[in-house]
């Protein structure tokens, strides 16, 4: 595997390194010692899948706060989409930035998410499927977000007419966060 940083500090691109012949290929998704070799987390309890059936729906911008938070690890295993964190972290430097990636079943690229950033994606064509792995078990309590359009953002969404669920569309903004 290889991992790349990206402009907001603790979120990696990590693209495999397939070994390809006749059948096709085979690649590493995940190795404890090369996730430890970069500090990033290595215990997921939990898995979870997705899957949005139309182009341009967005699912987020979710997170799940202390004392449980989540680190993810997120791939795109059907379709593609584009994934976006924001780091909702106060007292970071970065506060309210955000950051896109493309995912897609073709590139089977992930991303890893730290706590304290916010993560979303808009599907790219119909009948996307998105693979979590998370660092802790899902509290409803403490499942939070900020609003997809907030313009203190400025996220950049690739298709218009987005569509969001009813509870997407009710998340705070992000100077509403406290």
């Amino acid at each position: 595997m290889k991992f790349s940083s990206t402009r907001l500090p603790g979120v990696w691109v990590i693209d495999l390194e397939p070994r390809t012949d006749e059948r096709g290929l085979f690649a590493r998704t995940y190795c404890d010692e090369e996730f430890a070799a970069h500090g990033l987390n290595t215990r997921w309890p939990q898995a979870n899948t997705s899957f949005t059936k139309r182009r341009g729906m967005i699912r987020g911008m979710h997170f799940q706060a202390e004392p449980h938070p989540e680190i993810k690890v997120v791939r795109c295993t059907a379709g593609a989409i584009q994934d976006v964190v924001v780091d909702v972290r106060s007292s970071s430097s970065t506060f309210g930035k955000w950051e896109a990636f493309e995912l897609t079943a073709e590139n089977r690229r992930s991303l890893y998410i730290p706590a304290g950033f916010a993560h979303g994606f808009q599907c790219l064509v119909d009948s996307c499927e998105v693979a979590y792995l998370m660092s802790d078990y899902y509290v409803a309590g403490l499942a939070g977000g900020v609003r997809w359009n907030d313009p203190a953002i400025g996220i950049e969404w690739p298709v218009a007419h987005s569509a969001v669920s009813a509870r997407d569309a009710e998340l705070p903004l992000l100077g509403e966060l406290s």
